[in-house]
């Protein structure tokens, strides 16, 4: 049994509620962790380090969709996924230049699946995808873009802007 078959109706079921209302549906992607209390955290998977411990658990990126008054309509996509070993991302840009690894091999690839599968499921002209900072990612603009999609992501950093001679 796969997470996409368990999870199927749910999406079913939002993307009727989605069709059964007019305007723009709000996109909201975000991580939350789910921590557990183990003896041997390698057994469910780790999500961090805090000091000498090792935090176990879940990760979960989900994509919910809202009405502009705010009216919950469900989730449009859904990721789960856990680290076999957590490295602080400090120390990995000591050992691996983040530019030089291609965005599927990135933890930061589930943002545009998400993207990609809240989109196929509700409709491109309906959504409006919004993100935190951490949805600051070149790939993801242009995924969106690409899929003609809205989008409003809050960067992390200044950028150039129009004739490139400005921020």
């Amino acid at each position: 049994m796969s997470e996409e078959a368990i999870l199927d109706g749910h999406f079913r079921a939002t993307a009727e509620r989605v069709a059964a209302r007019s305007g723009p549906v709000l996109v909201l992607h975000d991580t939350t962790e789910f921590s557990y209390k183990r003896g041997d955290p390698e057994k469910i998977g780790l999500i961090g380090k805090v000091a000498d411990y090792r935090v176990c658990g879940l990760s979960m990126h989900s994509s919910l969709a809202v009405t502009t008054d705010g009216l919950p309509l469900g989730l449009s996509a859904i990721k789960f996924w856990t680290r076999d070993k957590f490295k602080g991302t400090a120390a990995l840009k000591k050992k691996v230049n983040p530019t030089r690894i291609p965005i599927e091999q990135k933890e930061s690839y589930r943002w545009l699946e998400n993207v990609r599968q809240s989109t196929a499921r509700l409709g491109a002209d309906r959504c409006v995808h919004i993100g935190d900072r951490e949805s600051d990612i070149f790939e993801l603009f242009c995924t969106a873009e690409d899929l003609d999609t809205w989008f409003l992501f809050r960067t992390c950093g200044d950028r150039l802007a129009g004739d490139g001679k400005h921020t």
